[in-house]
């Protein structure tokens, strides 16, 4: 436990106060609708996928290409909107992706071909670089403060919070909604509400002062566009036609020989896409590992989850059989406890270093996925285990992007916030895939007519190892954080005790 420093004379000591509510506010103010039209945009098509399969007279199994040709997107866009948000500020790049997201938003309503669909659904996945951008944001305007790493983790606890919030809305008007209008107008509803919000960040955001200029460094671009394109494409591939497909093995290591060449290039370029120098930061690397760790169950498993609940015990012999109603109840108990981490986070971080934290958080996430492989069996015990799990997610979620802000460069806080954002994506994209492969194993107590469509015990036991396993390497891995990392200097000097 660190001793309370003795203050310099002629200190102010009403700026080394902690944030309050007031100055918080001030800063999240309206960024904190931004994320919840965010959270609207994650949770309302989910429950509407059958009824858009329908309308656009596809099969259930074509659904998977939306989210893989958003999530191939948002994992090309993000390093580039990223470094132009450092370049030209904040607020632009926010402005801009939200544009892009709204018109996109209209375009599902009136695209009637799957194409066309499939394209807006991608231009829609824009709005991934809100929630970091909106992070450097507020950095880049608290950094003169005493107190600014404090205020950007209690800021990006309540955006969080307002992130799943909204997800939780959305699913739930959503569902409200199906039964008594069109799929177009159903459409229409989030649609308006990312319009709304282009409106909220033009007249009530300001700008981050001094953006840093340059020039964005186009080889660079194109060289992580096709190393990200071949690396998810390739995952995509195995998923489809299994882990024996040389073709697909082929391809994966194509993205991964591009991205070292990638790496290389950029070590040698005055202004890079993105700094790898970064990962090498004893306060950043271990940040970065554990974004793409976290990856894996945060964005992975969150699909196997709800097939388990769904799964049948009386023909298969395991699952929780769970209807409709319990499993958006499972889900939501597991979102709204997201909420509660997010919002302790920064509580407990006045208590507790920073890097303590955030080890506690990975543990938490841990010690949920852990607790399937013994505890399966009922619907309490799921409950129980994704409550554990969603809290130390949600401190993550809000923790991640504000630990790189503060151990970034000030020249490079767009980027270190973007990338906490890619690397979490590329290990969900992996996830899904193994996951995937996983889930499709035989079934040991398939009903004798058929051979079922449930995915193996098998299966749902590697997602649980693998979610926790991950979760306790993140933990492992930030253990190597310097003491006083993501700390402001009072807290660094003992204003207030922190424990280390």
């Amino acid at each position: 436990m660190l001793r309370p420093a003795p203050l310099e004379e002629g200190t102010n000591v009403h700026r080394l106060r902690p944030a309050g509510f007031a100055s918080i506010a001030g800063i999240v103010g309206f960024l904190a609708f931004v994320e919840f039209t965010s959270g609207i945009l994650q949770g309302y098509y989910t429950p509407l996928l059958t009824d858009i399969a329908r309308h656009l007279g596809i099969h259930d199994a074509d659904v998977n290409w939306l989210e893989g040709a958003q999530l191939m997107l948002s994992a090309l866009v993000v390093p580039v909107l990223a470094k132009l948000g450092d370049m030209l500020g904040q607020r632009k790049v926010l402005l801009v992706s939200t544009a892009v997201t709204a018109l996109a938003s209209f375009g599902l309503v009136f695209a009637q071909e799957f194409w066309m669909f499939l394209v807006a659904w991608a231009l829609q996945g824009f709005y991934v670089i809100w929630l970091p951008i909106e992070i450097a944001l507020i950095w880049s305007r608290t950094r003169e403060r005493p107190n600014s790493a404090r205020l950007t983790r209690t800021s990006a606890g309540v955006l969080v919070a307002a992130l799943q919030l909204g997800a939780v809305a959305g699913a739930l008007s959503a569902g409200a909604l199906a039964e008594t209008l069109p799929v177009p107008v159903l459409l229409l509803i989030p649609a308006v509400a990312v319009a709304l919000c282009f409106f909220v960040i033009l007249f009530g955001v300001k700008e981050a002062p001094n953006p840093v200029g340059g020039r964005l460094d186009y080889p660079g671009l194109l060289l992580l566009s096709f190393a990200l394109i071949a690396f998810t494409g390739g995952l995509s591939l195995l998923r489809v036609n299994g882990p024996a497909d040389l073709f697909s093995w082929s391809v994966v290591l194509l993205g991964l020989a591009l991205l070292a060449v990638f790496a290389r290039v950029e070590l040698g370029r005055p202004d890079p896409l993105i700094d790898v120098r970064l990962f090498r930061s004893p306060a950043l690397w271990p940040v970065f590992l554990t974004a793409g760790l976290f990856g894996v169950s945060v964005l992975g498993a969150q699909a196997p989850l709800s097939t388990f609940a769904r799964t049948d015990p009386s023909v298969y012999g395991y699952g929780l059989g769970a209807s409709a109603g319990q499993t958006s109840i499972l889900i939501g108990s597991y979102v709204l406890s997201m909420v509660a981490g997010a919002l302790l986070y920064a509580q407990v971080t006045k208590l507790l270093a920073p890097r303590v934290a955030l080890i506690g958080a990975s543990g938490l996430v841990a010690t949920g996925y852990l607790l399937f492989l013994p505890f399966h069996d009922g619907y309490v015990q799921a409950v129980t285990n994704m409550v554990i799990a969603g809290i130390g997610s949600g401190a993550l979620v809000a923790a991640l992007p504000s630990a790189a802000a503060a151990a970034a460069p000030a020249t490079q806080t767009g980027v270190a916030t973007g990338l906490t954002n890619s690397v979490k994506t590329l290990g969900g994209a992996m996830a899904s895939c193994v996951f995937g492969i996983a889930l499709l194993g035989t079934l040991a107590n398939a009903p004798a007519a058929g051979d079922g469509t449930a995915g193996s015990l098998t299966g749902y036991f590697t997602v649980w190892t693998v979610c926790g396993l991950t979760a306790v390497a993140a933990a492992a891995a930030l253990c190597f954080v310097p003491r006083t990392a993501f700390q402001d200097a009072p807290e660094r000097a003992g204003q207030p005790p922190v424990a280390v």
